[in-house]
Order: structure tokens, then C-alpha cells, then sequence
């Protein structure tokens, strides 16, 4: 995740203030490194610390892997690390192992054009500089954790409206454990019934839509979705295009999620059976369709704001990969990804399934665009966990895997954090 600009680093203390409202979490036994773009704060990526007494092998390629996520950040110049971990704090070496990574941590950094320009230790209780020896500002074990804590800039965040939840894996991820819910899952399993040989009409993909545009107008975080109507969506979810074009509608407009389907060629040319959708639950009048801009479309120095104005009818729409990646429009539509989050957990909460799968991957993808890669993977074990081998799920798993920023999250114009209180 990039830092947002107007943010003010008077000292370590801001630093690490920001990291964890950066990931949304206190970390723990992590390597936390941060980009540097001249004198700003660029990306933030959280891994693991090795395990135990690593070989010299292992460190040198954790070391290389590092510095390869971190060349994501095309205008990155420099690096800091922070190496959070309980261990070490009585030896003014640092945690066993620490001092031969950080060695292989400079050298992989300092060939890719990104030096460490500082470095920290973080625990539970205490923080220090990992390169200070001068005990008269670096006593042992270290300064008090209060001092971050109670920094300017953790202030100044908290103001902002974020804040610092459990760790990703800690608890469930996003909300209480799930509870069946006969009444949807009953009513999940007519419409799937239903919806079988609709899946090549377009006048059904077209309801569909609308449906999910009227679940996402419904701020659905604050409103329960009727019974009827959250069956219908889970036994959307289970056709894949659907599913897709949902994803795709929220963060780049419903031309997007259109032209997409019309490109993939999933409309049949035969007239099909008639358009169903369910009852409760009132479609949203349309008077402008959302804006939708490719990569470049915006003058220099403008905040290009989707969900407003028409598209230009000589503007192409983006394709699903373009989407999907983050790589265009040129800044998505926060507001409704944050709706279609808060759909999507309800309908994960309903019951297990295919359609919880589908829920817990869409609240994975949302997580990934915003640069919030460990929220991902949690998310990602629930689905993978409610469907073995669901095929989304396990795509997404890769690429979160290895370390791929999504294209959003890496330019600081268009980054989640950015854009107010749906950052928090």
C-alpha cells in the first residue's frame, strides 16, 4: 500500500506509527520493508521472518525474493526495514540470525537500486535502532513501545479514521464465525434450479446486474439482505461469468462488466426462456451511466472521481484483466467495492458451498486491490476451505503468493488510502 502525501515524519516514531495502519494490524514475527521515494514513504510489504536458524542459502534467496516484491514500486530509491519479533531484546546483537539477514537484505537492495536507508526492531514491549550502538539513546532493550503508540503521526492517522484491527488468521476474517441460515440456503438452492439454463441470456445477465447494483445501493453492511434476494445472489456467484461481471461492475461500471461478457462470448444468439429475478428488493433508477477511464485517459495533475458522468462514446471500456489487475480505470470505485465487501460477507456467513467460496474470494480480491496482502491470504484459506480447489481462489492464492502489487495499490493517485473514510 502507498502512503498517502499529506502525511508529516518528524521521526522513527512516525514511521513505524504508520506501518500498522498500513496493514491494518500489529504485526508479529514479520519483516515489514518500505519503500522510499526520495524523501516519501512508498509501499509497505509485511513477510514472514525466516524460521529459526535459516542456512545462509535461504536467507540470500528470502533476501532476493524481498527486494523482487519491492521492485514493484517503479520510483522507489531507498528501503527501510523493520524486523518485529519477541526475540533478542537482552542482546545487543538483535534476534538470533538478525544481523546475518540484514547483511544479505543490504546487499540484495543496495543491487536493486533500493539501499536500506534505516532499520528498526519492534517487539512487544520495546523498539530500537538496529544500527545504534550508542546506549545513551539506544538503551537496552530498547525505547518504550508507547513512544510509537503516542506518536504524531498515529495520532494524525486515528483523526484520519483509521484504525488498527486484529491480525489477519487472528479470529475470523471479517465479522463472527458463520451461521447457516436455512431460509437462504433453501432459497439459494430454488434459484440455482431456476437460473440453470439462463446462463447464455443476456436479458438474465442484465437482471443479474441489476440485482447486485440494487444489493450494493442498499449499503448492504447496515442492511440484511432479504432471504429471497441473498439466495438469488449466492446462486449467482456459482456461474463463474456472473461472478466476474459482479467483481468487475463494482470497481469500473457496469459497461465494463457488459462489454466484458459480450467479448467472452457468453450470450447465446437464441432466444432463451424469460428474465427472473427475485422479489424485495427494488432496482435503483440509473440516470448517468458510471464513468469508466482507461490507463492515461486523465489530464496531467487531475483526480479522475468513477461513478460519475457519461462515457464518452468514442472511450473504449476496459477489458476483465485490465480490471481484475487493477490496471485500469484509472482510480476504481472504493465506495462500491466496500459495498460489494460487505455483501459478500453476509452472503459467506449464510453457509457453506460454492457461494461462500465465491464470497470469501471476491473479499479477497477487494483486500488485494487495496494492498492488503495478508488480509487476502486469510480470506483465501476461508474460501479454499469452503470449496478444496475452487479455481479463483487458488489463481488469486498465486498471485498473492508472489508477491504481485495490484496495479491500483502501487500508484500513490489511485491507492485505497487515499480516498477518505472508506480507507480506514
Amino acid at each position: 500500500m502507498t502512503a498517502p502525501q499529506h502525511l508529516t515524519i518528524t521521526g522513527p516514531e512516525d514511521i513505524l506509527g504508520y506501518v500498522p495502519h498500513s496493514l491494518g494490524y500489529w504485526p508479529s514475527r514479520s519483516l515489514v520493508a518500505m519503500t522510499m521515494q526520495g524523501k516519501r514513504l512508498g509501499a509497505t510489504l509485511r513477510v514472514d521472518l525466516p524460521e529459526g536458524a535459516s542456512s545462509r542459502h535461504g536467507l540470500e534467496d528470502f533476501s532476493r525474493t524481498v527486494a523482487q516484491y519491492l521492485l514493484a514500486d517503479d520510483d522507489a530509491n531507498g528501503t527501510l526495514l523493520m524486523f518485529f519479533t519477541d526475540d533478542g531484546w537482552t542482546d545487543a546483537s538483535g534476534p538470533p540470525g538478525g544481523r546475518e539477514l540484514l547483511a544479505d537484505l543490504e546487499t540484495a537492495l543496495g543491487l536493486a537500486g533500493m539501499p536500506v536507508r534505516d532499520a528498526w526492531y519492534v517487539g512487544a514491549e520495546y523498539w530500537r535502532n538496529v544500527y545504534c550502538t550508542d546506549t545513551g539513546c539506544c538503551p537496552l532493550p530498547g525505547r518504550p513501545l508507547a513512544e510509537i503508540r503516542d506518536s504524531r503521526l498515529n495520532a494524525e492517522m486515528v483523526y484520519l479514521g483509521s484504525s488498527v484491527g486484529a491480525p489477519p488468521g487472528d479470529g475470523p476474517a471479517g465479522g463472527p464465525e458463520p451461521e447457516e441460515n436455512p431460509a437462504v440456503l433453501a432459497a439459494e438452492q430454488r434459484w440455482t434450479e431456476t437460473l440453470c439454463g439462463k446462463r447464455a441470456s443476456r436479458p438474465q445477465f442484465e437482471r443479474v446486474l441489476d440485482t447486485w447494483e440494487s444489493a450494493l445501493a442498499a449499503k448492504s453492511g447496515t442492511t440484511r439482505l432479504p432471504h429471497e434476494v441473498a439466495g438469488f445472489l449466492r446462486a449467482t456467484l456459482c456461474v463463474p461469468s456472473w461472478r466476474d461481471a459482479v467483481l468487475v461492475m463494482a470497481a469500473a461500471g457496469r459497461p465494463a462488466a457488459v462489454a466484458g461478457a459480450e467479448e467472452f462470448g457468453i450470450f447465446s444468439a437464441l432466444p432463451g426462456p424469460p428474465a427472473t429475478v427475485p422479489s424485495g428488493m427494488e432496482v435503483p433508477a440509473v440516470t448517468a451511466r458510471p464513468s469508466v477511464q482507461p490507463a492515461g485517459a486523465a489530464e496531467p495533475g487531475s483526480s479522475p472521481v468513477p461513478g460519475n458522468g457519461e462515457v464518452p462514446d468514442n472511450q473504449e471500456v476496459p477489458g476483465y484483466g485490465e480490471v481484475l489487475l487493477g490496471l485500469t480505470p484509472l482510480v476504481p470505485d472504493w465506495t462500491r467495492m466496500k459495498s460489494l465487501e460487505d455483501a459478500m460477507l453476509q452472503l459467506a456467513h449464510c453457509g457453506p458451498g460454492e457461494a461462500q467460496a465465491a464470497a470469501w474470494t471476491a473479499k479477497a480480491w477487494i483486500e488485494w486491490c487495496r494492498g492488503r496482502g495478508s488480509y487476502a491470504h486469510a480470506s483465501l484459506g476461508r474460501a479454499l476451505e469452503a470449496a478444496p480447489g475452487y479455481r479463483l481462489a487458488e489463481l488469486l492464492s498465486e498471485v498473492v503468493r508472489r508477491g504481485t502489487i495490484c496495479g491500483w495499490a502501487a500508484r500513490r493517485e489511485a491507492a485505497w488510502q487515499k480516498f477518505g473514510t472508506d480507507a480506514a
